[in-house]
């Protein structure tokens, strides 16, 4: 195998987060969260938001976007969202399941961005149909998108103000939130609350972790008995200490900044080396890690011997077929060349 761009999933835990858990091993420590570690993590997730936050700690994406939404939406409300976001698609029903009912309202986008408008038009409808509808319950984002693009802080400011005026919490998908701050270039803060952003699900798996994931909230009184809600859902270990060092490690020194900035250029050095080849049309702009090309079928093949990715079935086309290439802080150079050099040998057959 020359090259693995399936996902960001598939590499494996980064040699800062290894030595933190091992270091974590020494001794004996309380349990269930009452240790150095998550202390510390609580006092390094206020200082980069710059303001006090309530942080949960839990070990998938899954759990972290299914609780949230869980303390957002009552059971007989919706979360408006992408059609095709991570929620509804690849979470086996999670959120309906913790928000006992919720339904997942998503709209069309091509770009994984929806747009205030769409959000006012099923707000309209809501009150239009009154209590035969389900009631608005929260608005959810992913940032980076299911299609690599980004909100910018504006958008999300939009959307965030819209939310606002109907009493309606904004929640942000953040499995890819690294990548996404390391191409804004701007503080967590600004990306987040600032913005007005109620709750972030923020990721580290896909990032370097071996399995941590955090939800944080940035308005300390929304997270109240959030902690049982946790609890219930099977994500609170005995050994929590080992769970907190993972993402105490991931904050500290800038290693979730650094670990995305290296994806990511990885990701611009494969996009690059793309372009100009005529047999490859990229589908949208390369903002974080991800890549969604279309690739002539016999391509797909060639490829498919020496490379690991997927195929998009999202988007369907009559001229090619679409595929994700995923790139990760363990990426490199020579595997993004591998793969460059495979289409254009193709293409010179």
């Amino acid at each position: 195998m020359k090259g693995n761009f399936s996902s960001d999933n598939s590499s494996g835990a980064c040699a800062p987060i290894m030595e933190a858990i091992v270091k974590a091993n020494a001794g004996a420590v309380p349990s269930y969260g009452s240790d150095e570690w998550n202390a510390k993590l609580h006092a390094k997730a206020c200082d980069l938001f710059e303001k006090e936050v309530a942080v949960f700690p839990v070990t998938t994406g899954t759990a972290a976007n299914a609780l949230a939404l869980s303390q957002l939406a009552p059971p007989y409300g919706t979360v408006y969202c992408y059609e095709a976001a991570h929620i509804v698609t690849d979470e086996c029903g999670a959120p309906e399941f913790f928000t006992g009912g919720a339904k997942l309202t998503g709209f069309p986008s091509e770009d994984g961005k929806i747009l205030p408008e769409q959000v006012k038009k099923a707000l309209a409808f809501a009150d239009e149909m009154g209590v035969h509808h389900v009631k608005p319950g929260a608005v959810s984002i992913t940032q980076a998108t299911e299609w690599g693009t980004l909100y910018s802080n504006r958008e999300v400011s939009d959307l965030a103000a819209l939310a606002r005026s109907r009493q309606l919490r904004l929640h942000m998908d953040g499995a890819r939130f690294a990548n996404a701050l390391a191409t804004l270039n701007c503080s967590p803060a600004e990306a987040t609350w600032k913005s007005g952003v109620d709750v972030l699900s923020l990721g580290a798996t896909k990032n370097g972790a071996l399995c941590a994931e955090a939800v944080i909230f940035f308005d300390v009184s929304l997270a109240q008995d959030f902690d049982r809600r946790r609890k219930r859902a099977g994500h609170l270990w005995s050994k929590f200490r080992f769970l907190s060092a993972q993402l105490l490690a991931y904050l500290e020194d800038d290693l979730w900044l650094r670990n995305a900035r290296h994806a990511n250029r990885a990701a611009r050095r494969l996009a690059e080396g793309l372009k100009p080849l005529s047999e490859v049309k990229l589908l949208h702009p390369v903002d974080a890690n991800e890549l969604f090309v279309l690739l002539p079928q016999p391509l797909l093949g060639a490829l498919e011997r020496d490379f690991k990715f997927y195929t998009w079935p999202l988007y369907a086309s009559e001229t090619g077929v679409a595929v994700r290439l995923v790139t990760s802080y363990a990426t490199r150079d020579e595997e993004v060349d591998a793969f460059v050099g495979a289409v254009k040998q193709w293409g010179r057959r």
